[in-house]
């Protein structure tokens, strides 16, 4: 809003100082002090109006001997409304709001923090094991569905390609444009602005793929199908990065610590892919407005930073369904938007690794006790616990050893995939 409103003052009036909300940089940085000022101010507020209203979650402190009350720290809960707050509040009024990526964004925090939020009232107030487990799916699935027709039909979703792609693969052409190259020889060249279902592959020369190729039987019809391929495919990464999230979000400052240093690393790839100058010194896709999802990035990083305040060991707060379901699905609606998709394994190989350690606790202990009977499956399970954090705290770590570690590898992992840039 206050974009919109200076940019109007600018152009209509001359408003000095007006211009710098055309900046990207400018609007990134105001909003990363809005978010965290919100986040900061707002945060002991919401904590304690949740105190008020017996929202509290008892979580079992692990190396006790009994799970009675006596053995359970008793934190107020759904602090995912924090995250929430400080992301929407400074995006609304810092970003073009007609950017097609920014609308999508919003929506996919809303969508699932209403999810999130749904099944953490339903928990604490009504006794229950929460929302039913299909029906978060079908909220992720829904998303998916909506984030890949977007994506597929309209106008505003275009990346810039060469002409022989488009006679190549027979793109739908948007529109047209002289692009000129510095080199040895200074020359244009025609380049076309289109519709297509392309994305990145990293550490492959020409990292171009094209989700209609897998429908290359189709012949020329195989870009109208398309979204045959990617749309599921964008469901199963929603779905499968919200979930890891949730699965992450169990001792303090975790989840949030790591949704921030990936958050950074895709703010920075946004950047790059949607600023035509750093596309066409790094060879990689050009994509018109994506240059906007920073300010989006630096909203959701500084929420995630804010919300550590309250959240760190021993945590005031913890951020619930209604954070950890709507983190991960931003994510992965942030990856799919500047086509780097195929990265989150690298990138969100700690979420993985956390999704990894219960599918393979699960599978062996079924396994086995079939095979071997209950008693043998039980003691002699994969790991002490999961997810795979539960398992360093059985082995006696402290939990600011293990949160502070699992931060460092995620470092390590948004530096790799930064470097995917030249890396081919």
């Amino acid at each position: 809003m206050l974009y919109h409103l200076f940019t109007y003052l600018d152009k209509e009036y001359n408003l000095p100082g007006a211009g710098l909300f055309q900046f990207l940089t400018f609007r990134a940085g105001l909003a990363v002090l809005i978010s965290f000022l919100i986040a900061l101010v707002f945060g002991k507020k919401i904590i304690r109006w949740i105190e008020t209203r017996q929202m509290i979650e008892k979580q079992r402190v692990l190396g006790l001997p009994n799970e009675n009350d006596a053995n359970r720290k008793k934190v107020p809960t759904m602090g995912g409304i924090i995250i929430h707050l400080a992301i929407l509040v400074p995006c609304l009024l810092l970003a073009d709001l007609r950017n097609v990526y920014i609308q999508l964004l919003i929506l996919s925090t809303i969508m699932m923090g209403a999810v999130g939020f749904l099944d953490d009232y339903l928990k604490l107030t009504k006794g229950k094991d929460g929302l039913a487990g299909r029906y978060k799916i079908m909220g992720q699935v829904l998303l998916g569905i909506i984030v890949g027709l977007v994506m597929f039909m309209s106008d505003k979703v275009v990346v810039r390609v060469s002409k022989d792609y488009v006679e190549k693969y027979k793109y739908e052409v948007v529109d047209t444009v002289q692009v000129e190259h510095n080199g040895k020889q200074k020359w244009a060249e025609e380049m076309y602005y289109v519709k297509t279902s392309i994305t990145n592959v990293p550490f492959f020369k020409g990292n171009e793929f094209d989700y209609a190729k897998v429908l290359s039987f189709l012949g020329d019809n195989a870009q109208k199908f398309a979204w045959i391929v990617f749309i599921p495919f964008f469901i199963f990464i929603i779905t499968a990065v919200s979930n890891a999230a949730n699965l992450t979000d169990g001792i303090d400052g975790l989840a949030a610590g790591t949704s921030a240093i990936i958050g950074a690393a895709l703010g920075l790839l946004a950047y790059v892919s949607g600023n035509t100058i750093l596309a066409d010194y790094l060879n990689i896709l050009y994509i018109p407005y994506t240059g906007e999802v920073m300010v989006f990035t630096a909203c959701f990083w500084a929420a995630c930073i804010g919300f550590l305040w309250y959240n760190t060991h021993p945590a005031q707060i913890y951020m619930g369904d209604t954070g950890s379901l709507a983190l991960g699905s931003i994510i992965a609606v942030l990856a799919i938007i500047i086509r780097k998709e195929l990265l989150i394994p690298l990138l969100c190989a700690v979420f993985l690794v956390e999704t990894l350690s219960v599918v393979i606790q699960t599978t062996v202990f079924k396994y086995r006790k079939r095979k071997y009977g209950l008693e043998y499956a039980q003691k002699n399970r994969v790991f002490l616990m999961t997810p795979i954090h539960h398992h360093f705290q059985k082995l006696g770590y402290h939990d600011a050893k293990i949160v502070s570690r699992f931060w460092i590898v995620g470092i390590m992992l948004a530096i790799i995939t930064v470097m995917t840039l030249k890396l081919r």
